[in-house]
Formats: structure tokens, C-alpha cells, sequence
């Protein structure tokens, strides 16, 4: 199978546009011309997926508390910015199945329910995107739940996340059968980028938000960028034809 790999991702959804990981800031992504979106996936207190980044509620909503022991008649009541609420990944899914975004779902799993969160968001990606144009992405900083992933959604592509890239990156990238890598964009060095080239494996870097790093990380050969600043690049986003990524 064939994915195509946008140059640019809105990070969280809308980037710093729109409340971060809404479906407000999915559909500013596409408005913009952006053709891949990246957000976070953790579970509810009921064991729903659902989109936010954080483990609690104080930074991005007008709630307290832990979401993995918040019940959702509560969660999805908050107020996730400018009346935005907190949505489902079955949301998420619908949205960028409408708008024929590549949706790079990152689990994110809440300490402790690193295998929950994996199985659940595994299984429900498969189904609710099932027999779409545009398949998902499945990354993660956790390997576990990448390996989960890599068992209970095989069809599914999977990247993993690094904040600096280990030296076993090739062994993890094979036995976990991915073939992207994400990694901080500061704390890439030259000689790991030859090496994952040559491997030919897609290098997806975050997060970059300033033109010049962004043209200095792609003319050293990083496939993509995550960014939250889509207007500084929205001008660049409906013009690229995307790379060929194999899965």
C-alpha cells in the first residue's frame, strides 16, 4: 500500500490558530490548504478515546482533574477554548474522512494505561477508518503501544516518536514494523538522518515553526514537518504533491 506523506502537518489540529486538538482547528487545517493533521488520542474516565494532549484538564479546558478519571458526561461538557468542546476520535475520524486529511494519530496514553489506551485507539482507527481513500497514521512515544498497535492493526501504518533518536532505531523500527520516525527537529544529528536515509525511512521532525529551520530540515532530506504556525506556511501546503511512502 502507498500512503502519500504531506510535507506539512498541523500540529494538534489547528496549531496555535484555533484551540488545540478540536475539530475547530481540523477544519482551519483544511480550510488553510493543509492536507495531514497530527493530534493526541488518551482515554476517558470511561474509556473513551478522546482528543487532548495533557494527562489533566487545567491547561487546555475550563475543567480540573485527571482525564483518565474523568466520566465523560462531565468531560465532554468543558469548554476546550472559544466554546470548543473536548471530541471523540470517532469526531476526529469522521472529519478528516470528509475533508481527506492524513490524520496522524498519536496515542497518548495516561500513565498506567499504556496498554488500554492502545488497544482501544487501535481497534477503533481500524474501524472508523475503515475503507477510506486516506488511511491513518498510528504514532507513539510509547513503544508498548506502538507494538499493540503493530498487533491489533496491522493494515494501519505506524511511526515512532523520539525526542532525541536512540541508536537502536533500527531494531526497534523492525521489530515494531514501522516506517516512520518522528523525532524533536533540534536534537536530529547529521549522521543519524544519513543513516535513516539510507535505510529509506521518512524522517517527520516537530516542532518547527519557523521558515528558515524549515527549509534548513528539508534541504538535509526530513520528509515533513509538524507546525502551529499554519499561516506561515499555508501558502506552501496546496502547491506540494507529496513524497511516496511504502506500508
Amino acid at each position: 500500500m502507498k500512503l502519500s506523506l504531506p510535507r506539512w502537518f498541523a500540529h494538534r489540529g489547528g496549531g496555535s490558530l484555533a484551540p488545540e486538538n478540536t475539530l475547530a482547528g481540523i477544519r482551519l487545517a483544511a480550510r488553510l490548504g493543509y492536507r495531514a493533521v497530527e493530534f493526541d488520542v488518551m482515554l476517558s474516565g470511561d474509556g473513551t478515546p478522546v482528543l487532548i494532549h495533557d494527562e489533566t484538564l487545567e491547561r487546555t479546558t475550563n475543567g480540573i482533574g485527571r482525564v483518565c478519571e474523568t466520566p465523560d458526561a462531565e468531560l465532554f461538557a468543558l469548554d476546550a477554548g472559544h466554546g470548543e468542546r473536548i471530541p471523540r476520535l470517532a469526531e476526529a475520524a469522521a472529519l478528516c474522512r470528509q475533508y481527506r486529511l492524513l490524520a496522524n494519530v498519536e496515542i497518548k496514553p495516561a500513565g498506567g494505561f499504556e496498554r488500554q489506551t492502545a488497544e482501544v485507539v487501535a481497534r477503533q482507527a481500524s474501524a472508523l477508518w475503515q475503507g477510506a481513500e486516506v488511511m491513518p497514521l498510528l504514532s507513539s512515544f510509547s513503544l508498548e503501544a506502538v507494538e499493540i498497535a503493530r498487533d491489533l492493526a496491522p493494515a494501519l501504518s505506524r511511526g515512532l516518536l523520539f525526542e532525541r533518536v536512540p541508536a537502536d532505531w533500527q531494531q526497534e523500527m523492525q521489530r515494531l514494523q514501522a516506517v516512520r520516525l518522528h523525532c524533536n527537529a533540534s536534537h536530529l544529528a547529521d549522521d543519524t538522518l544519513a543513516a535513516l536515509k539510507e535505510s529509506a525511512i521518512p524522517v517527520l521532525c516537530y516542532t518547527v515553526n519557523d521558515p528558515e529551520q524549515a527549509k534548513a530540515l528539508f534541504a538535509r532530506g526530513v520528509s515533513a514537518v509538524f507546525t502551529d504556525r499554519l499561516d506561515l506556511f499555508a501558502s506552501e501546503t496546496s502547491a506540494y504533491k507529496g513524497l511516496q511512502l511504502g506500508g
